[in-house]
């Protein structure tokens, strides 16, 4: 039999002093002081206390207040409010290249899950004066991770995430923002839908059959595709038995669509064909899944990266600063990318600093994989 008590030993921070000796000139009065050594920082803090800061902010969302009494408490180092903000400036500048490296990375892969959310910042700094609204955006990979906060939720943002000439698959929502992609480079996310199908069934009359109805073939197509993920059916035999689905989906739309209403009108059938006419405009699609391998036919990859943001949210209620929303793109970034790929945070926080204490370049966000299975296919 083995037993092992884990124990962490009290923890005394290094501190080492420079004196700097001072002399004055006794004819003029002036004054010469020695300067401190290359590899000392005049912030005072080494490379580990400023990446062990931003882990704080970054990782664990703690706000500046927590983060100074989480140093005090845990490791016998106190530093003031000001002292913390400048720290995670620090870090923030020091991950700056990675993170870009990172959006160029997302902007060129073959498929992408897109999804942005409501963000909170201030005007303490005068970058918003109107007081808009923010959106923090995500642009989702396998192994990395893109985030980015704009002062809108317009097509402009959403081109900024994606890169204009962007090439590969996108996979999110039917928000408008995303339209300027091509349907045939698109796969909408059939979760939203299934939603808007559970509506339409829940409304009287009409609405109620066809909801019923669209909600009973996206079932359908869910239990073939999580036979084709389970190995029990093969793709070939997928795409064929999809095509009866499709068929079946499409006719209830269009019959939906055929129905006349008023411009204005706003009863429960009125809803049902709007949103029926507008499911059709982007039907194409909702199919990408079925013909291509590596797409998903939902963005929950999308959602589930931005949920950490979401909280950072309601717990700090955002940010009051274009330095402290841009501090927040970048750590999700770094923290997301790194958890996809199981590399350690504080590790590379740590040689981030210390590259950029050196003026060397920043350790990368990018996995080691083969390049050749990261080629971007054209769709278009």
């Amino acid at each position: 039999m083995r037993s092992s008590l884990v124990e962490i030993p009290p923890i005394n921070p290094i501190i080492v002093e420079h004196r700097l000796h001072q002399l004055m000139c006794k004819e003029c009065g002036t004054l010469t002081r020695a300067t401190l050594p290359m590899e000392v920082d005049p912030s005072g803090y080494g490379v580990r206390v400023v990446a062990i800061v931003g882990v704080l902010s970054g990782l664990y969302r703690h706000s500046q207040r927590m983060v100074q009494s989480a140093m005090q408490d845990l490791f016998g180092i106190s530093m003031s409010l000001g002292t913390v903000n400048n720290l995670r400036l620090e870090v923030s500048n020091a991950v700056e290249s990675a993170v870009e490296e990172a959006k160029i990375y997302v902007q060129n892969s073959r498929v992408v899950g897109a999804d942005e959310t409501s963000f909170n910042q201030g005007n303490v700094d005068g970058s918003n004066p109107k007081q808009s609204k923010a959106w923090l955006w995500v642009a989702v990979t396998p192994l990395v991770t893109f985030f980015q906060i704009a002062l809108s939720r317009c097509s402009d943002a959403a081109r900024n995430l994606l890169g204009n000439d962007f090439r590969g698959i996108l996979n999110s929502d039917r928000y408008g923002a995303y339209s300027w992609v091509g349907l045939e480079q698109r796969q909408l996310c059939w979760a939203h839908l299934r939603r808007e199908f559970i509506k339409i069934s829940e409304r009287p009359g009409v609405s109620k059959e066809l909801g019923t109805a669209l909600v009973l073939q996206q079932e359908k197509l869910f239990e073939l595709w999580h036979r084709v993920r389970d190995g029990t059916l093969k793709r070939c035999e997928f795409q064929l038995l999809v095509q009866e689905i499709r068929n079946s989906l499409k006719s209830s739309l269009q019959e939906a669509a055929d129905c006349e209403i008023g411009s204005a009108e706003k009863t429960p059938l009125a809803k049902t064909v709007r949103t029926c006419r507008q499911i059709l405009k982007v039907e194409p699609a909702l199919w990408l899944f079925v013909t291509v391998e590596g797409v998903e036919p939902t963005n929950n990859a999308a959602e589930r990266a931005i949920r950490p943001a979401v909280i950072w949210r309601r717990t700090s209620f955002g940010s009051q600063t274009q330095a402290g929303s841009t501090f927040v793109a970048r750590m999700l970034t770094v923290v997301t990318s790194l958890k996809s790929q199981r590399k350690n945070v504080l590790d590379f926080m740590t040689h981030a600093v210390g590259a950029a204490r050196d003026g060397n370049p920043a350790p990368s966000l990018l996995p080691e994989v083969n390049t050749s299975q990261e080629q971007v296919i054209n769709v278009a």
